[in-house]
C-alpha cells in the first residue's frame, strides 16, 4: 500500500495531519486538544455532554441532516471522547471527502446547543450511564482509574447524575467557546486525497482564535475496593499500576511488559489462569498512557470464591518477569508487537486514531518509529517495570 505523511500548522494554529493512500475510501476526523483532563470535579462529564450536542443540530442542518448526509453518501460517522481529546470523524468514500468535511466542519462551528435538544441528550446520556454499570468489565475498567487518581480524574469521564444534572447551557456554550478554537484542533485525514486542497479548504473554512481552558491537577494515589452487587455470576477483578507517561521512551517498555502479561492466547497470564487452572475466560491487558497520567491494568472475569487465587497469580507473574525473563521471550513478544502493529494499520479508521493520539501525546512522526522504538527496548527495563511495588485493585463480585 503506497502511503506518503504530511503535516502542517497553520497561521491560526491549526493542526493538519495526512496519510495518503492509494485505496477509495478516506477516514476523516476533527479533534480537539480537550477532554477530562481539563474538568473540574463539578463539572465531569462536561466534555462528552458538547460532543453529544454537535450532532444535534447546527445553524445549517438539522441532527438528522448531520447523519443523512454522510449516511445517504455511504459514509459512517461517530465521535468520542478521551480524558486529553475529544474527536469527531467519519469514514467515506474518498470522493465524498469534501462532503465529509463541510459537514464535520459545520459541527465544530455552528452547533445550536437548543435547549430543548439538550435535556433530551441529558436523558441519553442518563442511559449510557446505566449501560455502563450494566456492563460488568465496563464498569469496572472505570472505577479502577478512581483508585488510582483522585479527583477530580477519579471520576468517570461520563460524569456523574449529579454533576451532569449542574451542566446547563449557559456552561456548556463557555467551555465550548473556551475550548473549540483553531489552535487547539486538529484535522486528520487518512486516505486517497490531494493534501494541497485539504490545506486550502482548512485556510478557508477556520478563522482565528485561542483557547482558554486549563488543566487539572493530577494526584496519584493506590487503593484497594471490592463492591458486591446483586445480578451477576461472576466476579470482574481489575489490578492496575502507575505506568511511564506516554512522553517517556520507557513506555514501550510497559508495551512490551504488559503484551507479555495479557496480549493473546500465548500470553503468560492467559496460559497461566486459563489454560493451566481453568480459572477464567476472559484475561485482558493493556497500558493507558497519556502524557499526563498513565497506568497499566490487568482484566480478569472469575469465579467469586477464586478472586484472591486470580490476585496471586497475576502478583507472582510479574514477580517472575522481573526476575527470569529472557532476551528469547522478549524478542518474541518484541515481534509480536510489530506485527500487531502492521495489521492494524490495514484500517484507516485505526490508523485515523493512532495518528490523533500520537499528535496529543507527543511527535506525531514517531508513530511511524514504532518498529524502531519497541526493538529498542531493554531486558533491564521490562524487568524494572515488573517489579511492581503498589497496585490498586478493585473487584465487583456477587453478592
Amino acid at each position: 500500500m503506497h502511503r506518503k505523511f504530511y503535516r502542517k500548522v497553520l497561521k491560526n494554529g491549526l493542526t493538519i495531519i495526512f496519510e495518503n493512500r492509494n485505496l477509495p475510501v478516506v477516514s476523516v476526523g476533527i479533534a480537539f486538544r480537550y477532554g477530562g483532563v481539563n474538568e473540574s470535579a463539578s463539572e465531569r462529564g462536561i466534555s462528552h455532554f458538547i460532543e453529544h450536542m454537535l450532532y444535534k443540530g447546527t445553524k445549517n442542518r438539522t441532527s438528522s441532516q448531520i447523519s443523512g448526509e454522510i449516511e445517504k453518501n455511504g459514509g459512517v460517522m461517530n465521535g468520542f471522547t478521551d480524558e486529553e481529546i475529544t474527536t469527531f470523524w467519519c469514514k467515506i468514500p474518498s470522493d465524498k471527502l469534501y462532503t465529509a468535511l463541510d459537514v464535520l466542519s459545520d459541527m465544530v462551528k455552528n452547533p445550536l446547543f437548543d435547549v430543548k435538544e439538550m435535556e433530551k441528550e441529558r436523558k441519553v446520556i442518563f442511559e449510557e450511564m446505566k449501560m455502563d454499570y450494566d456492563n460488568p468489565q465496563k464498569y469496572v475498567l472505570d472505577q479502577i482509574q478512581g483508585l488510582l487518581y483522585e479527583k477530580p480524574l477519579g471520576i468517570p469521564l461520563i460524569g456523574t447524575h449529579k454533576t451532569m444534572n449542574s451542566i446547563d447551557r449557559e456552561k456548556l456554550v463557555k467551555r465550548f467557546q473556551d475550548a473549540y478554537k483553531p489552535n487547539n484542533m486538529i484535522l486528520c485525514i487518512v486516505g486517497k486525497a490531494d493534501f494541497s486542497e485539504i490545506v486550502k479548504f482548512a485556510e478557508n473554512n477556520f478563522g482565528k482564535g485561542k483557547s482558554r481552558i486549563n488543566k487539572q491537577k493530577i494526584t496519584l494515589k493506590n487503593r484497594e475496593k471490592i463492591e458486591k452487587r446483586k445480578g451477576i455470576d461472576q466476579a470482574n477483578v481489575v489490578l492496575a499500576f502507575h505506568s511511564p507517561l506516554s512522553t517517556d521512551k520507557k513506555i514501550y517498555a510497559a508495551k512490551v511488559l504488559m503484551a507479555i502479561m495479557a496480549y493473546g492466547m500465548s500470553s503468560r497470564l492467559f496460559r497461566e489462569i486459563r489454560e493451566k487452572r481453568n480459572l477464567a475466560y476472559a484475561i485482558l491487558g493493556d497500558t493507558n498512557a497519556n502524557k499526563d497520567f498513565s497506568y497499566s491494568y490487568i482484566y480478569v472475569g472469575t469465579a467469586k470464591e477464586k478472586l484472591e487465587e486470580n490476585k496471586k497469580i497475576i502478583l507472582d507473574e510479574f514477580r517472575k518477569v522481573a526476575n527470569e525473563l529472557t532476551e528469547k521471550e522478549l524478542e518474541s513478544t518484541k515481534n509480536q508487537l510489530m506485527g500487531n502493529y502492521k495489521i492494524s494499520m490495514e484500517n484507516s479508521e485505526i490508523q485515523m486514531n493512532f495518528l490523533l493520539f500520537y499528535e496529543i501525546d507527543r511527535e506525531v512522526k514517531e508513530f511511524y518509529d514504532f518498529e524502531k522504538n519497541i526493538r529498542a527496548v531493554k531486558l533491564k527495563d521490562v524487568k524494572k517495570l515488573a517489579k511492581i511495588r503498589k497496585y490498586s485493585f478493585f473487584a465487583l463480585v456477587p453478592e
